[in-house]
């Protein structure tokens, strides 16, 4: 009798055993905590360029240069035909003068221009400047004009390099001499978007990150330099002495 309750003892607690085991090999990891970057993912979905992402610059109207401006990527205008100040300024890259490429370019431009302001979900309101803040990844959405202008902008992944940045801006956008756009934890130039409703315009010596979709145009003062692309739907992009540098893929 004692030898078979030993027996029945010991098997059930090799059959406890064994289903302690099993569930454990098939258990879910405990999910990371809303800190961990393993578990971000890009809150808005990348904007596509198609056909205008190798524009380092793209016009509507004119592309006019004063000074030793170094353009790395396409440049391309249309409807428009002028082109100026280019010597002195240097273009690493191929010119599309209304031909069409160019014409291409700009309807592909368009489309992300509205698919970038057609956007509602989950949208972060901002108004005024932002100079200062530091921002997370989202689509962000003003109704009027922003500006950068009481201090560096800095634009955190929080570690995810796929992680996209979205800007809705109603009227026009404004960045203040010597200010900073910063990106950090992962945050890259190909995966921020600026649609402008009006027109961009950048004070001496701005360091900017991005691709600026705009309405209007686009001007930069002396010694700007921007990762990104200066996108012109109507309007001019006029430069001093800069530099403009298409983001990698």
């Amino acid at each position: 009798m004692e030898k078979q309750q030993l027996k029945s003892m010991l098997l059930g607690g090799l059959l406890t055993a064994l289903v302690a085991a099993c569930s454990a090999g098939n258990s879910t990891s405990a999910v990371p905590g809303p800190g961990s970057a393993s578990i971000i993912r890009p809150a808005t979905p990348f904007l596509n360029l198609r056909s205008a992402t190798p524009f380092a610059i793209l016009a509507g109207s004119t592309v006019t240069n004063t000074g030793h401006t170094k353009v790395v990527g396409n440049v391309g205008i249309s409807p428009g035909t002028a082109i100026n100040g280019f010597p002195p300024g240097v273009i690493h890259g191929r010119l599309y003068i209304n031909d069409r490429v160019a014409r291409q370019a700009k309807l592909d431009l368009t489309t992300a221009y509205n698919d970038a302001m057609g956007r509602t979900h989950n949208r972060i309101t901002l108004s005024g400047n932002i100079g200062g803040q530091t921002l997370y990844p989202g689509l962000y959405y003003s109704t009027s004009s922003l500006a950068i202008s009481s201090g560096d902008l800095t634009l955190d992944a929080r570690g995810h390099s796929g992680a996209v940045f979205l800007f809705q801006i109603g009227s026009t956008f404004t960045m203040t001499t010597g200010l900073r756009v910063i990106l950090s934890n992962g945050a890259r130039a190909r995966n921020v978007f600026w649609a402008v409703g009006s027109s961009a315009t950048f004070g001496t010596s701005c360091s900017f990150y991005g691709n600026l979709l705009v309405q209007k145009s686009i001007s930069m003062a002396t010694g700007t330099v921007m990762v990104g692309r200066a996108l012109a739907r109507v309007g001019a992009v006029t430069m001093q002495r800069n530099t403009i540098v298409k983001p990698g893929s």
